[in-house]
């Protein structure tokens, strides 16, 4: 690998600690966000030296030319003579940005960066931001497509549904390396793994489980096709204007086909009334839901409220009523975050150079993160901390491990 991405702070790019706040006044209050943002958080570093006209004349002319010849006669030496299979690009049209909604691609640079660090930090993967100044489907996708040469993976982050599945199911159709909507799919993988060990706790099984996800935008449609591929016994799917089923004509060609495949009970009508004797809660949405209708899920219920900053359940109102409570907040047990999963999965799909990411190495992803609780596994500990150190590990180890099953690794 010829250059390495890395945190600002370490890259030698100075972070100025003094800054005041986004205009840099200093009569406006100290604030350590923009503190730590000013400049950026990432810079790129040679991991090779360029001391005297011999290192130079090794790393650029002319020998260079004799690796460029060789990849040219053999490309699949590309991946061992530059970095491409190291690195993953990281791209948004910033139409979805955290909690932030459509605030456009130069806004979503500071989370975009900051996803590029998390690649690095947990899964020793390079990732360069790409915020693209379209929000046109066709556009994005021959942009990617044109710039996928230079990477092994591409992580969609960001793009507002339901454009984004498009545009990953057409860019996996056209790339040879592994695509993955990170909203759509690592939450899903994550939530698995979190649910997988709330049913062992209680001594149940997926099977046995009814789940209620508020939510239809990429996250809750990802969850529910990921918990019905895992053997859930039932999910049903609300958005704004209640359950998703098939008597609606008001669906999406998505929500079409998510009708088609989930709510098995054939439930309609509101989030609340569906909530009535349901095992789990899954928030993907905002909003709130009453405590009455947490009060009338089963006993023992998993109330999984991942909205940030402000769950759809308090967690004080979950505990009173659920066996197993999970938010998507860093402040309270049991924080279903992406990052548990991202990092792992791309690292281990880069490894053995797999040409995409399929449901069975995502489940493989859900069953090794849940493995890492084992024996400590308690209500308040149905997942791990992201700075777990065995997390990462497990998980590209798993997903090297089933791409290889599969047939989708090439090395």
């Amino acid at each position: 690998m010829a250059a390495e991405i890395v945190n600002h702070r370490d890259g030698g790019g100075a972070v100025d600690g003094g800054v005041a706040g986004a205009e840099g006044s200093s009569e406006e209050p100290f604030d350590p966000a923009f503190a730590l943002h000013r400049g950026g958080k990432m810079a790129i570093r040679a991991t090779v030296p360029v001391r005297d006209k011999d290192d130079l004349s090794l790393a650029y002319t002319p020998g260079v030319a004799k690796v460029c010849s060789a990849i040219a006669e053999q490309p699949e030496l590309v991946h061992d003579y530059t970095w491409k299979s190291q690195v993953v690009a990281v791209v948004t049209d910033g139409t979805a940005v955290l909690g932030l909604g459509d605030i456009g691609p130069e806004a979503s640079l500071p989370v975009m960066e900051g996803k590029a660090i998390l690649f690095k930090q947990f899964g020793g993967v390079d990732a360069v931001p790409l915020a693209l100044a379209t929000t046109d489907t066709d556009e994005i996708v021959e942009t990617v497509v044109r710039l996928a040469p230079s990477f092994g993976g591409v992580n969609l982050e960001d793009i507002a549904a339901p454009r984004c599945f498009e545009i990953e199911r057409r860019l996996q159709e056209r790339l040879d390396i592994p695509v993955f909507h990170d909203d759509q799919h690592g939450t899903a993988v994550v939530t698995l793994a979190a649910l997988r060990n709330a049913a062992k706790l209680t001594g149940r099984t997926l099977g046995e489980l009814r789940a209620v996800i508020s939510g239809a935008g990429a996250a809750g449609v990802a969850i529910a096709k990921f918990l019905l591929e895992a053997g859930i016994g039932d999910v049903a799917v609300a958005d704004r204007k209640g359950i998703v089923s098939a008597d609606r004509d008001d669906l999406t060609d998505v929500k079409r086909e998510l009708a088609a495949l989930t709510n098995r009970a054939g439930l309609s009508g509101s989030l609340e009334s569906a909530l009535a004797g349901a095992d789990v809660f899954i928030g993907v949405s905002g909003g709130t839901v009453p405590e009455p209708a947490v009060a009338s899920m089963a006993p023992g219920a998993f109330v999984f409220a991942m909205a940030n900053p402000n769950p759809e359940v308090h967690p004080d109102v979950a505990h009173r009523y659920a066996a197993v409570v999970a938010t998507g907040r860093s402040d309270y047990p049991n924080q279903i975050n992406n990052v548990l999963a991202f990092p792992g999965i791309f690292a281990g799909a880069l490894q053995v150079r797999a040409s995409r990411i399929t449901e069975s190495m995502k489940i493989a992803a859900a069953d090794a993160l849940a493995d890492v609780v084992g024996d400590e596994l308690a209500a308040d500990y149905v997942i791990p901390s992201p700075f777990d150190e065995r997390v990462a590990p497990a998980v590209t180890a798993a997903v090297a491990a089933a791409a290889r099953a599969e047939g989708v690794a090439r090395r």
